[in-house]
């Protein structure tokens, strides 16, 4: 008997549990999320870029309105080129797609760094949106395939915060150096990501689709850090085999109910955030503090601005899993509503009703910038890029995430024209006052079309998406 329970005692020890580690699995997300950082940078490069070039009449001569166009372009050429990240995510897989980027970013900067002449400026920002195109249909896809759940919950919108950050970056480095020397600071950075991701590990899910389970089961084992991973890779071959087994044809992400709910999520998601002017924001951050005036100039303003974007992006990150995607959306659209009308009915004031004197009060603008990135951050900032690695099934992941992509450019292109437009002809409460109304319709869609991710795997998203009906087919 003794001899027996020994021999218990000696099986169980001979085979300890591995638990496996985290860390190389953020260590991915972080690597990955460079190329972000780079698409916040070269985004947001016209704000402190468009004030100093069109002022300076020796070196570009050029107007206000051909600088306008500086935002417009990137969204263009990323509509244009993401059928061809669709295509090549699939064939030669997400790291290499991912790779790729550098090509384009780096371009990018050359030619700013080099231009002269307006169209000069007007291809760099055509090239940047190819890096945006290949960056958004990339790395979210990468983050949702190699995260657990959660690391997933906390790490997930790392993606925000990099692109949030390369905003901040862009501020400060472009408001106290000039247009070439910001540019070749910023070279760096690239080069930062090829050395690091060259090192990462490809998605089990890509191999899997390709029926390569060596490569998978050696993925798994660098990603979680532990050599016993079967039970894993059999799970996740098991919701891939069942979900390429599923048509995914264009058609079908349309005819099939889950994947339309995802599909109507996603755009609801980008069009709510985009709606909310976050872009128009960060292109015209210094030109809207420039304008509202305040005790401190338009620089500091839109440093401090971008820089409370990335503190508290990563803040959220960490309250996001325990209060949950759609609750944090309902109060994140509410909240920059009320704050967005606060700040046109001072526009307004200040416009319209010159007997007033507001001086007392010109830290409103600041003020109420600040509370709403606060609002914006907790919700709006990060949920929409966070639940694109979450929505689709598998058979139809890249064509779902070139949508959105497609969906994403054209709100981007049209937000900063529309603020712009309505600027011009109204004045600034206009846009501010848009944008509220457009985050109290959001507050209400939420209820309708955001489902709750927090915590579910891939698979157990999907199942959620098709309910019981779908289900029982």
């Amino acid at each position: 008997m003794m001899e027996s329970c020994t021999t218990k005692m000696n099986a169980k020890t001979d085979e300890p549990k591995e638990t496996g580690k985290n860390w190389f699995q953020i260590l991915a997300i972080i690597s990955a999320c460079v190329t972000g950082f780079m698409s916040g940078l070269l985004f947001s490069w016209p704000s402190p870029s468009i004030p100093k070039i069109v002022n300076d009449k020796d070196n570009y001569n050029i107007s206000p309105s051909e600088a306008s166009y500086f935002s417009v372009l990137p969204p263009i050429s990323a509509i244009v080129s993401s059928l061809l990240f669709t295509k090549l995510n699939d064939l030669i897989g997400r790291k290499y797609t991912l790779l790729l980027v550098f090509v384009p970013q780096v371009l990018s900067l050359i030619l700013i760094a080099a231009a002269k002449s307006v169209y000069v400026l007007y291809i760099s920002r055509l090239i940047s949106g190819l890096a945006d195109a290949c960056v958004y249909a990339s790395v979210p896809m990468y983050i949702g395939e190699t995260a657990t759940p959660q690391v997933r919950g906390v790490w997930g919108n790392f993606l925000s915060f990099s692109i949030y950050f390369g905003q901040l970056v862009v501020n400060v480095v472009g408001s106290y150096t000039t247009i070439t020397t910001s540019a070749c600071i910023c070279l760096t950075f690239p080069l930062v990501f090829i050395c690091t991701f060259v090192w990462m590990p490809e998605t089990p899910y890509f191999y899997l689709m390709k029926n390569r389970a060596d490569d998978a089961r050696t993925s798994l084992r660098k990603l979680r850090r532990k050599r016993n991973v079967e039970d894993e890779l059999e799970q996740l071959r098991v919701d891939v085999v069942r979900q390429m087994s599923e048509r995914g044809t264009w058609k079908d992400v349309f005819a099939i109910e889950s994947n339309r709910k995802a599909i109507y999520a996603g755009i609801f998601l980008r069009t709510s955030q985009q709606c909310s002017g976050i872009s128009a924001f960060m292109v015209y951050t210094q030109y809207i503090f420039a304008k509202a005036g305040g005790n401190l100039s338009a620089s500091s303003s839109a440093i401090i601005f971008t820089g409370l974007c990335s503190v508290l992006n990563v803040c959220a990150g960490f309250t996001l899993d325990k209060i949950g995607r759609k609750k944090s959306y309902f109060w994140s659209t509410l909240a920059c509503g009320v704050v967005l009308l606060c700040e046109s009915v001072f526009f307004f004031l200040e416009q319209f009703c010159p007997k007033i004197n507001l001086t007392a009060v010109n830290w409103i603008p600041l003020l109420g910038m600040i509370l709403y990135m606060i609002f914006y951050s907790f919700g709006l900032g990060i949920v929409p890029t966070l639940m694109l690695g979450e929505l689709f099934s598998t058979s139809i992941k890249t064509k779902g995430l070139t949508l959105l992509m497609m969906v994403y450019s054209v709100l981007i292109s049209s937000i900063t024209k529309i603020f712009y437009f309505l600027d011009a002809e109204f004045g600034l409460f206009a846009p501010f006052l848009f944008f509220s109304v457009s985050c109290f319709i959001s507050t209400i869609l939420v209820l309708y079309f955001v489902p709750e991710t927090k915590g579910r795997t891939l698979e157990q998203i999907q199942q959620d998406l098709k309910g019981a009906n779908e289900r029982d087919r």
